[in-house]
């Protein structure tokens, strides 16, 4: 192996070795291995049980609730760069407080910024994430970002639906790009929720703007967290005469009732990814895995391909 091509390693945050071990398997090298000591007033330290001296370091971690997962992280970026490793990748499909991304009202911090230096601080050389919240996250980093598109998972999933009459919407007007990207690809119409909440996570009001009567709807977001707003704009939808009501959302956060609002919705399917481990199972809920899609682009990073091919929106 040439110096200009270091050997690559696959290690992963212990909330996270559910995707990281799919990831391995898929880029086709076993998972490195890490131990955890803890102590018992809950701080943790990760210790490489490899040499890495001199590789390139991709470390698999979302960063979900709680905040351990996050400082797990920074720790792991932190014994890499101490232990010489070359390059460290921080694989983050979920970034988390990217909802933080500027100040919506006084004396607020911007989170997703803290973030974005807490992890080059600490050593990371490049981050790959997936459906960032806000695009504009990117800009926070000194550092390369890789942001893929789950696109590249779900389309072939609702192509393979065959559905007519099909019309893709936005459950709020932040998400409009991203309905009508995939609305290009489906060549389908769009209609966009507008929604007006009380507080976090609260919804007071909720407007539908364009036609969908008779239309099979998909409703895509990045994110699904208390499911308040799709269930919300799925029963408003079929109260409108809509055929079917579908959601796409990256990243199932689903917190508190969110399992029992999307079960008792109008929703006929929810597809999200594993970026995030589900709590429970649930007959609405399919899953697809992201693993192939990242295994793929970090092949590509290591050997220093392009990996433009891989977004599609």
């Amino acid at each position: 192996m040439s110096h200009l091509e270091p050997e690559a390693k696959i290690f992963a945050c212990s909330q996270s070795v559910y995707l990281a071990e799919k990831i391995a398997e898929q880029y086709g090298i076993p998972l490195g291995k890490i131990t955890m000591s803890k102590y018992s007033d809950g701080e943790f330290q990760p210790s490489y049980e490899e040499s890495i001296r001199g590789l390139r370091v991709f470390i698999v971690c979302s960063t979900f609730p709680s905040a351990d997962n996050l400082m797990e992280l920074l720790l792991m970026i932190d014994a890499a760069k101490r232990a010489s490793a070359r390059h460290i990748t921080a694989v983050i499909p979920y970034f988390g407080w990217a909802r933080q991304d500027r100040k919506d009202k006084p004396r607020v911090p911007i989170g997703a910024k803290l973030v974005a230096k807490l992890l080059e601080s600490a050593g990371a050389t490049r981050v790959m994430t997936m459906d960032l919240h806000a695009d504009q996250i990117q800009g926070f980093f000194e550092k390369p970002v890789d942001h893929l598109f789950a696109s590249t998972i779900f389309l072939p999933y609702v192509k393979s639906l065959g559905l007519d009459n099909l019309t893709i919407a936005s459950p709020d007007m932040g998400g409009s790009k991203r309905a009508y990207a995939y609305s290009k690809f489906l060549e389908s119409d769009v209609v966009i929720c507008y929604k007006q909440r009380k507080e976090a996570n609260i919804i007071d009001t909720m407007e539908l703007i364009g036609e969908v009567k008779g239309k099979n709807v998909i409703l895509v977001d990045d994110m699904i967290d208390t499911g308040g707003t799709l269930a919300k704009a799925a029963d408003l939808m079929m109260e409108k005469g809509a055929l079917s009501v579908r959601a796409i959302c990256t990243h199932a956060i689903l917190s508190g009732s969110a399992y029992e609002k999307i079960e008792n919705s109008k929703l006929l399917e929810l597809i999200v990814t594993d970026s995030i481990p589900l709590k429970k199972e649930s007959k609405k809920i399919r899953v697809l895995s992201c693993a192939p899609l990242f295994a793929e682009v970090m092949h590509m990073v290591h050997h220093n391909n392009s990996i433009s091919g891989k977004f599609i929106m």
